[in-house]
């Protein structure tokens, strides 16, 4: 027989087995136990295989050096019992056949080395064709007893020159399989073992992994009971928390460097549960610290940031510890819920923003009850509620640059949208002071001029009223004097409106200038000023908000100019202005009432509402001179030679908007307005039967009838109350005003117009 000097070669049995058993019957080694009836010699057997098994196994605890890979319980990614001890031939019941067995091992055995069972390293070509040879005899699986126990005795040198075909190559036998042939274990029996040994190495793991996480547990409390962490609040709490994300830190270091390389050798990947453990409990403090935040402030973003850098170490050193594992690291990672401190900071951060946004919206509620437009002070005319708001808005955004993050524009328009929208809320309130239309007098009946009889005429020669310009223009009776202004106390708070709005406008470009110019912004990753207001050429945060209070600015300059006109200087003007005769009932009194109260109003408004207010001024002025030559009702007379002394005391008007203030309103913008009035004065310098044909011809090209045949009627042309010279209603109303007998003829035969009385 021809001697092999490698067994390890061969995948069948080895030659002369047969022979080696039979002896070691007759030359039996001595029995130190005595008789033992119970135990025979397969459980001996058995016994000795269950040792030298043992022995073989690579897992850490059972004589071998490399780690095993083990998740535990805590992953939720499932539990077994079992894995492969050391070859890749296992069984179909054994864990390790299930791709997800919580153990592996790898074969690098001292004691396989020193028993000479380790594998020679021949190149894969020679080994297969060992193997293919031992393999032509039979087409038993040569981990089958039954295969050894048949062909043991057919081996012969020369086999390994047969010429037979080969067969498919098969993988050489483990160590595993040779101990367990020779000493004739039954598969039954190596699946026993191998299930029980599983079991042993999975409890012992779960062991160790349960002393890391209750000793690293144990650990981190104790460093809160010794920095007093639960009582304390506010500020020392932050300071508490990052004291203890610094001593988590170190804990953290030193059990890699300290505990874990030693704690190695019976669990895979001691350093990882440690970092798990370690976060998870930060992370319950942390939740706790939370839950008592209700603002965002300088000192939870340290919390919070110093927690992120915690929360990146912890992640690393499981990262560095699992490399060894079959899924990197990917099943104990699972167990670490992330802290989110990104979006955490987001959410407070939203939250902030709202909650100024909410003071802002009880500050406008309150001046919504309590606001009373009275001026702050003489240094500062504007109302309060409108220095609260700017404060609030001035302090928000300052604070909101203080927070010490990445201040994305994104945040910045969130913050700047909700202060605007707080601002024309405001504007809103202010400009809720009525209408110009509240003011207006009510335009009387049309009615024809009724003149007086000669009789009547003879008698007021003969006895002159002296006492009746007296009574009527009371005002007359100062010239001579300084009259006071006319202003009323609602007319100034009216002005004080128009300065808080401007107050407002002011901070606007302001606040407007440290969103815009911050160094702390920077640019989102997602564009919202594709659909935005500052899409295009306008580039303002509170582009609405400008043009709310520009319109807000107009309608209260209006109201307290028509207010002014019409209210406050009505005596003087619009009752008492040409009542009775033209020429003793002149403007001179209302100009010098104008004059103070036009003093007045430079006194109150800030320079920026001057202008604004004295141009609505202006035009209230012409509408009311208007209303006296169109709308002064019966008491109002005018001949065509009147025309000239109406001309007259319209310059004198003119003059005093001309003269007001330096560069207050423009020649440009009072031509522009007096052109209206200057028209219907030269109206009122036309011939009556001018005036006739002018109305006759305007009144059938706006009416759309065309010629008047005879014995037709004109239309009544409806008032619009824009009067213009060439408004068929405006001329019209010349008409009735004019002292002629003409037109009193015109007006009762066209519309049949009642006398005045």
């Amino acid at each position: 027989m021809t001697h092999l000097p490698h067994r390890e070669s061969f995948s069948g049995p080895l030659p002369g087995a047969t022979a080696t058993v039979t002896a070691s019957s007759d030359t039996d080694l001595a029995w130190p136990f005595g008789k033992l009836d119970a135990i025979d010699r397969d459980d001996i057997r058995e016994t000795a295989y269950e040792i030298f098994f043992t022995a073989c196994r690579s897992s850490p605890g059972f004589g071998g050096r490399n780690a095993l890979t083990f998740y535990s319980s805590h992953d939720h990614l499932g539990n077994g019992d079992g894995g492969s001890g050391s070859g890749s031939s296992v069984s179909p019941g054994s864990p390790s056949a299930r791709p997800n067995g919580v153990v592996t091992t790898t074969p690098n055995s001292r004691v396989k080395r020193a028993l000479g069972l380790k594998m020679l390293k021949r190149s894969p070509s020679r080994r297969m064709s060992s193997v293919s040879c031992v393999g032509s005899g039979g087409g038993s699986t040569p981990s089958s007893p039954v295969h050894h126990h048949h062909h043991s005795h057919s081996f012969s040198g020369n086999m390994a020159f047969s010429t037979l075909p080969a067969s498919r190559p098969r993988r050489p036998l483990t160590s595993a399989e040779i101990m367990r042939q020779q000493m004739k274990v039954t598969e039954q029996s190596d699946n026993r073992l191998r299930k029980t040994l599983m079991r042993t190495l999975v409890g012992q793991v779960h062991r160790v992994d349960h002393y890391i996480r209750s000793s690293v547990r144990n650990a981190f409390v104790k460093k809160i009971e010794n920095g007093n962490v639960k009582e304390v609040r506010d500020q020392e709490a932050s300071e508490a928390l990052l004291q203890l994300a610094k001593e988590t830190e170190d804990l953290a270091l030193r059990e890699r460097e300290c505990f874990s390389p030693i704690l190695k050798r019976w669990h895979p990947v001691a350093a990882a549960v440690a970092a798990v453990t370690l976060h998870q409990c930060y992370g319950e403090v942390l939740k706790q610290y939370l839950t008592g935040t209700s603002m965002l402030n300088s000192e939870v973003v340290g919390v919070l940031q110093r927690a992120g850098k915690l929360e990146k170490i912890l992640i690393q050193m499981v990262v560095e510890d699992s490399e060894e594992c079959e899924d990197g690291g990917k099943g104990i990672v699972r167990e670490m819920v992330p802290y989110e401190v990104d979006s955490i900071i987001m959410r407070l951060l939203k939250q902030w923003i709202e909650e100024r946004l909410k003071g802002g919206k009880e500050l406008l509620s309150r001046a919504k009850e309590t606001e009373t437009w009275n001026p702050k002070s003489k240094s500062e005319p504007y109302a309060q509620s409108g220095v609260e708001l700017m404060k609030l808005a001035k302090e928000a955004v300052n604070d909101f640059f203080e927070i010490p993050i990445g201040i994305t524009d994104d945040l910045v328009i969130d913050l700047a949208d909700g202060l605007e929208l707080l601002f024309q809320e405001y504007c809103t309130f202010v400009a809720s002071c009525g209408s110009k239309q509240s003011y207006l007098p009510t335009l009387p009946p049309l009615t024809r001029c009724n003149r007086d009889s000669r009789i009547l005429k003879l008698w007021k020669i003969a006895s002159p009223c002296s006492v009746g310009a007296e009574d009527m223009h009371p005002v007359g009776s100062t010239e001579g004097h300084h009259p006071r202004p006319s202003t009323s106390r609602g007319t100034q708070r009216l002005y004080i409106r128009l300065n808080t709005l401007h107050y407002v406008i002011s901070h606007l470009h302001s606040l407007e200038k440290t969103l815009t110019l911050s160094p702390r912004v920077v640019s989102s990753t997602r564009n919202r000023f594709s659909n935005n207001r500052r899409n295009g050429s306008s580039s303002s945060y509170f582009g609405h908000a400008h043009g709310s209070i520009q319109s807000a600015c107009e309608h209260v300059s209006e109201v307290a100019a028509y207010r002014l006109i019409f209210l406050d200087s009505n005596s003087v003007f619009y009752e008492s202005l040409y009542v009775g005769d033209v020429a003793n009932a002149r403007i001179r009194p209302a100009l010098r009432i104008l004059k103070q109260n036009l003093t007045l109003l430079t006194a109150i408004l800030t320079d920026r509402a001057q202008a604004l207010a004295m141009r609505e001024v202006m035009k209230a002025s012409f509408e009311a001179f208007l209303m006296v030559l169109l709308a002064g009702g019966p008491s109002r007379i005018f001949n065509r030679f009147d025309h000239e002394i109406i001309e007259e005391d319209f310059d004198s008007l003119k003059r005093v908007f001309c003269a007001c203030g330096e560069g207050l309103i423009s020649e440009d913008i009072v031509d522009r307005e007096v052109e209206t009035v200057e028209g219907v004065i030269t109206l009122m310098g036309q011939a009556t039967e001018q005036l006739m044909e002018d109305f006759s011809i305007v009144t059938c090209e706006t009416s759309g009838i065309g010629l008047v045949g005879t014995g037709q009627k004109l239309p009544m042309p409806p008032t619009t109350g824009r009067w213009n010279r060439a408004d068929p209603n405006t001329i019209l109303r010349v008409l009735c005003h004019r002292n002629d007998r003409v037109a009193n003829q015109f007006l009762k035969k066209s519309f049949q117009l009642a006398k005045r009385k």
